[in-house]
């Protein structure tokens, strides 16, 4: 990959924007810091020894001027329901990538829904959800999909430590929430189900040392659009540890802080993913530190993927169908602990 492209990144001085400019400084890149909050991109960019190019989603000639001379755009801005579709235009408009990190699941269906067709004619790509929640579970899932062509379940489950999570994240799940009104999103028989009863609380089987747990099930996340876009999956359902969705749902929660000198929080997460077919169970998973911090290398290596040409599709798809699975999780290596074994065991 040779170094100094310009990669715009929208949204830079964020939470999780800061950790992807970071990553592209340390892969070589030269980000460039967008968005609207010119003195936050300011003080970024002179940290970084960077060029600030503010713009507005209501500004179009504000965006061209931001992505002009780059070679792609990172999307770290949320609510992605109202950031996705203006630079997801001007990324078109440039000729260019483009990458988000949106956990959002109505902005994430947008972007499939409105963009699929036009993005393929145009030979655009478009990679939406390219973050731990959308990105991770989508590869973990094809992974451990290996040989099958279709499978009868996808189940994704998560442990995280605690989830202390940022104003940017309540933001986009406020506006979800207003989007979707008192329902609830589920995936089923190959259709959206929009639900009024209350989620289940059961017990999932992590691997060990961590064992069984308590989590909600139907907690429906970006994965269940991701995986559902490509994979031939009927019943696909994501589940969250109890304590993660209390500290979510509660309004005096924190923000993350700093654990490390790289700006990690000292949250923990497993990933467990689980796929079956005709009674036969295959299995991967995925461990680490810091769901906002391990965005940063998953939306960094789908990018060098992109400019490289290691893809396997054209228009909007998600990491699982534009990328090969197995040897992009690999590749994320020095970030999390993987294990994929999808023969592991059968019922």
């Amino acid at each position: 990959m040779e170094s100094g492209q310009l990669v715009a990144v929208f949204g830079a001085y964020g939470h999780t924007g800061r950790f992807v400019v970071a990553e592209l400084v340390t892969r070589g890149f030269v980000p460039v810091p967008s968005g609207r909050n010119a003195h936050a991109l300011a003080e970024l960019a002179d940290e970084h020894g960077l060029e600030a190019r503010p713009a507005s989603i209501d500004d179009a000639a504000s965006l061209d001027r931001a992505l002009a001379g780059t070679v792609a755009v990172i999307n770290c801005a949320g609510p992605f329901a109202s950031t996705a579709g203006p630079v997801i235009e001007a990324a078109l408009r440039a000729g260019i990538p483009y990458l988000d990190v949106a956990a959002e699941l109505e902005a994430n269906l947008d972007t499939f829904a409105h963009y699929r067709e036009r993005a393929r004619t145009a030979g655009a790509v478009i990679v939406p959800a390219m973050a731990f929640f959308g990105g991770l579970g989508d590869l973990l899932a094809t992974a451990a999909m290996g040989d099958w062509a279709e499978a009868d379940e996808a189940h994704i489950a998560y442990a995280l430590s605690n989830w202390h999570h940022t104003a940017g994240t309540r933001l986009s799940g406020a506006v979800s929430r207003e989007r979707r009104g008192e329902k609830r999103l589920r995936y089923s028989g190959g259709q959206w189900e929009h639900r009024t009863d209350q989620a289940p609380t059961l017990e999932w089987a992590f691997p060990e040392p961590m064992g069984a747990r308590q989590v909600i099930g139907e907690f429906t996340m970006a994965d269940v659009v991701t995986v559902a876009q490509h994979l031939s999956v009927p019943e696909v359902t994501t589940y969250m540890t109890t304590e993660a969705v209390g500290d979510i749902a509660a309004p005096d929660t924190p923000a993350p802080t700093a654990a490390d000198t790289s700006g990690r929080s000292d949250q923990t997460f497993l990933v467990d993913v689980v796929m079956r077919r005709n009674g036969a169970e295959r299995r991967a998973t995925a461990a680490g530190q810091d769901i906002y911090a391990v965005t940063a290398p998953l939306v960094v290596e789908a990018l060098e993927r992109v400019l490289t040409g290691r893809t396997k599709s054209l228009g909007v798809a998600s990491a699982g169908e534009m990328f090969d699975a197995p040897d992009f999780l690999r590749a994320l290596a020095p970030h999390i602990a993987l294990d994929l074994n999808p023969m592991r065991r059968t019922a």
